[in-house]
């Protein structure tokens, strides 16, 4: 392997039922001092048994050392970089996990009446006006789950307006640069899709969006970024487009931590929008959750907010449910609370000038990762990067290698691999970004890692189609193992001997 780079390592490791040898035991009870009572007896011979079939019979120290050794096979966010493009995956200040295990809000019980909940309620209240301020919107709701609820709630926000005005409308525009998620909640909002094409920048053909948009049209979904990682320069003439036919624009946030501190969505005229905090704003993503979908809206919107919604009397934090044109509860309670207060210490922690920092950061690694891999890499959209770089394997798939393979071979290397084979606009997909939490060294490692497995790819690609190599399992049959899963252990009989 080409430089300096790193390898994992990772033992033929045994399954636990393989270790098992009969009698062993990991514990030590000290003798009875009351007397034995036969559980048979005592709870009845159907709630009872004699031993468990199977189970393993192992010691302690086994025990601890196969889950450790297990352990180290997973890779995290402490063991190096997460090139997962569209997917925010970066290090996430301690301090901000410490502040979310505070006692009084660690232990906040959502049923606590409101006079022993006033620090919670003031964490959401100043969470909500910081989000405001940084994304140039009016008012913030918190309740939604993660960012697809998010975009749900923004979208039925617009329906509800539309319909207080007469005439929800028919149709969502959706670029096919954005997130793979806007068409799913369109649909499940009432509206039919429309696509608009991009143009040869990347970016949305704002032609063709005139040619689409009718009284028919209810709104425009756009990313900003896209998921090419590709700012859309003409936003402002995009939602006065849409405004101008009384239709309304909303934005996915799953890629602000490209503009926070640079941009405000709201001053581009944008009506509403989601924003990923598990992404942006601190708080560990992947592995199912938890996240964050919070929405922020204009003021025409405001009315239609999911209730209740936070309002002080007196000095007092207390729940407004007198909403009558509200959408309804799209969540129990608050929203994820944790969530949120990690994201209140993030932003604090930070500062404006650290949020924007932390942007120019962001956009300073996307590119300089680009620039390093482009002399091996098809760069299909040749527009500046803004958070993430998109590459195909146009140039490996000459030579029978596909992104999938590139990223099995990534994984030999000591790296996660990248988001493979999206966005679909780009054939062969090699999306990347490193996020503002990433070191120069790090980065370095990386695309000495890419470009070495790209010249590998030049000399042997038989070699880099049966990657990962140091792994404990190689290649699998992915089809079968999606349509045919074996999720259950038989024990084996030993050789020479009947099961």
């Amino acid at each position: 392997m080409p430089g300096k780079t790193r390898q994992h390592i990772t033992r033929n490791e045994a399954l636990l039922f393989e270790l098992s040898s009969p009698g062993k035991r990991g514990y030590q009870l000290p003798d009875l001092d009351v007397p034995a009572v036969d559980a048979a007896s005592a709870l009845g011979p159907g709630n009872t048994r004699q031993e468990i079939e199977d189970f393993p019979e192992v010691s302690e120290v086994e025990v601890i050392r196969h889950f450790t050794r297990l352990s180290t096979w997973n890779y995290g966010i402490d063991l190096g970089l997460f090139p997962l493009g569209s997917c925010t995956m970066k290090y996430n200040p301690r301090v901000n996990e410490q502040v979310a295990r505070t006692e009084g809000l660690l232990w906040a019980h959502p049923y606590q009446p409101e006079a022993l909940a006033q620090g919670a309620l003031e964490v959401i209240a100043r969470l909500e006006a910081a989000l405001a301020e940084i994304t140039g919107m009016d008012a913030v709701t918190l309740e939604p789950a993660a960012g697809a609820q998010g975009e749900l709630t923004g979208v039925l926000l617009i329906r509800a307006l539309l319909e207080s005005r007469g005439n929800p409308r028919k149709k969502i525009i959706i670029p096919d640069s954005a997130h793979g998620t806007n068409p799913a909640t369109a649909a499940m909002a009432g509206y039919s899709v429309e696509n608009v094409k991009s143009n040869g920048h990347g970016m949305i053909d704002v032609d063709a969006l005139a040619a689409l948009v009718n009284q028919e049209t209810a709104a425009l979904m756009v990313t900003n970024p896209n998921t090419l990682g590709i700012f859309e320069q003409d936003v402002v003439r995009i939602t006065g487009l849409m405004h101008s036919r009384g239709a309304l624009v909303y934005m996915d946030g799953a890629n602000m931590n490209a503009l926070v501190g640079i941009a405000r969505p709201g001053d581009a005229g944008i009506d509403a929008m989601h924003l990923n905090l598990h992404k942006t704003f601190s708080t560990p993503h992947g592995g199912g959750g938890p996240g964050s979908g919070a929405v922020a809206v204009k003021k025409h919107l405001d009315p239609f907010l999911p209730y209740p919604r936070l309002k002080c009397v007196q000095d007092h934090w207390t729940f407004d449910y007198d909403r009558p044109r509200s959408i309804g509860k799209v969540r129990a309670f608050c929203g994820n609370f944790g969530v949120l207060v990690r994201a209140l210490a993030y932003i604090l922690a930070h500062g404006g000038p650290g949020l924007r920092q932390a942007t120019l950061d962001a956009v300073l690694n996307a590119n300089y990762v680009r620039k390093g891999l482009e002399p091996y890499y098809e760069l299909e959209y040749p527009s500046p990067s803004m958070h993430e770089c998109v590459f195909s394997d146009s140039r490996q798939a000459k030579r029978g290698v596909r992104t999938m393979d590139i990223a099995k071979r990534l994984i030999d290397y000591g790296f996660h691999p990248y988001t493979v084979a999206f966005p679909l606009i780009v054939h062969g997909a090699l999306m990347i970004e490193p996020t503002e939490t990433e070191s120069k060294q790090e980065l370095d490692l990386f695309i000495q890692a890419m470009a070495g497995i790209a010249k590998e790819i030049e000399q042997n690609p038989e070699f880099v189609l049966k990657a990962p190599h140091c792994t404990r399992t190689s290649r699998v049959d992915e089809v079968a193992a999606a349509r045919k899963p074996v999720v259950r252990w038989t024990r084996q009989p030993a050789a020479g001997k009947a099961d």
